[in-house]
């Protein structure tokens, strides 16, 4: 039986460099971005004219991923701003998932710039984890031209909490035995799935480190932050049971996100744009006539950090109000008050449409008729065009869409023109 291995494999500065080397070797331009105060931005005009990634010289000027563009130029006036050209990064990802995948048949795809690979059992193959590591990265170097850290543990959470120290190009490992010396001396703020409202309530119990987290009572914590105190606790005792999940590509097509304009704050904001999402995803479900049975929820905070909560339903469905519902309860479940910019919904384990669902004494809910009115819906839309008919509750709602999430490519062409 071997032990588990498992690596977390991050770009650095991913939308940056793979802008640089695009511009290097397909465009023929003399000057790497990464080598001068240069930053990727998007349309200064809305929310996306932020800072999407920056170089290590702008860094050294105070510059953040997340800040306003004009805040960034403020501090450096120099610096090179670019718009994004999502095609291209999408492209580099799939280029760089493609190597992983020949290391390790379970790889999990974490974002378009990081994922976990499952490593238990190739030391044979190629050689001790270290060795293996720096192989995978020097591959990825030499083939994409774009550098990477990786982090190396007994599981995820430590893997990933490994990955983000010294960058870039390095490896670096965060075993059990480690976690003492390595990790416990972090502020806490650093430790996965902490954010800025729970570094807050952490501070107040004097709570600055994550050592100081690992040896805190965890009843105490639970009765205070509830089932997150829980979750941080473990985390800072190096516990994580979750697996390498390898997601087949038939499973991909039914979820949305959407960047949001202002930071969300509130719960009532975030359950209108969980609303948008939900049309989104139940208008393909039920065009491709298939239901699903998994619903996740997915954040991503002011700071760029990520975080994500996921259950198995009942019954399949592609009812948009029962997608709602339950992406609203994941949500509240997860959510610690951290202003959020991205929400997200993902659903899996897709299965061809059924007629009906065992019944329940307890819930009263008209499914069928639910069911006929999201198609008659569709069906108006169709004809009549998305925004023919809208709930009512998004009649006065100028900021956010009835129906938002994912990426319109003529948009994105527009914003590259425009630079």
């Amino acid at each position: 039986m071997h032990s588990p291995l498992i690596f977390h494999i991050d770009v650095n500065s991913a939308f940056l460099s793979w802008e640089s080397v695009y511009r290097l070797k397909e465009l023929g331009e003399t000057v790497d971005l990464r080598e001068i105060p240069s930053a990727i931005g998007g349309d200064q005009s809305k929310r996306h004219g932020i800072i999407l990634a920056k170089s290590t010289s702008a860094k050294k000027y105070g510059i953040q991923t997340g800040e306003p563009i004009v805040d960034a130029i403020r501090k450096c006036p120099e610096l090179t701003v670019v718009p994004p050209r999502y095609e291209i990064y999408e492209k580099n990802s799939k280029a760089f998932m493609e190597i992983l995948s020949k290391y390790s048949p379970d790889v999990e795809k974490y974002s378009i710039d990081e994922a976990f690979v499952d490593m238990t059992g190739t030391e044979k193959l190629f050689g001790e984890p270290v060795k293996a590591a720096e192989r995978i990265k020097n591959e990825i170097y030499e083939t994409l031209g774009f550098t990477v850290n990786v982090g190396i543990s007994s599981n995820k959470l430590l893997a990933k909490m490994a990955s983000d120290f010294e960058k870039p190009n390095r490896v670096h490992t965060l075993f059990p035995e480690e976690i003492q010396e390595k990790m416990w001396p972090l502020p806490v703020r650093d430790l996965f799935f902490v954010g800025k409202s729970s570094e807050k309530k952490l501070h107040s119990l004097g709570i600055y480190t994550i050592g100081d987290l690992a040896k805190t009572d965890v009843e105490m914590l639970k009765s205070i932050m509830k089932k997150q105190g829980e979750t941080i606790w473990n985390f800072a005792n190096g516990k994580d049971v979750s697996f390498v999940e390898h997601k087949e590509d038939s499973n991909k097509g039914y979820g949305n996100s959407t960047t949001i304009p202002f930071d969300v704050s509130d719960r009532s904001t975030a359950r209108m744009i969980l609303l948008s999402l939900a049309e989104t995803v139940g208008i393909r479900l039920r065009k491709d006539n298939v239901k699903i049975e998994v619903i996740s929820v997915n954040l991503r905070f002011f700071d760029l950090s990520n975080v994500s909560h996921q259950c198995v339903l009942d019954h399949p469905t592609n009812i948009t109000n029962e997608i709602h519902s339950v992406a609203c309860r994941l949500f509240d479940e997860l959510w610690d008050g951290t202003p959020i910019r991205l929400l997200g919904i993902q659903t899996s384990r897709v299965m061809e449409e059924e007629s009906g669902r065992q019944m329940n004494l307890f819930d009263n809910t008209d499914y069928e008729k639910l069911e006929k009115l999201d198609k008659a819906v569709d069906s108006i839309r169709k004809r009549f065009g998305t925004d023919s008919i809208k709930r009512a509750s998004f009649v006065q709602q100028e900021e956010i869409d009835h129906i938002s999430g994912g990426r319109v490519k003529e948009k994105i062409r527009n914003d590259w023109d425009k630079g």
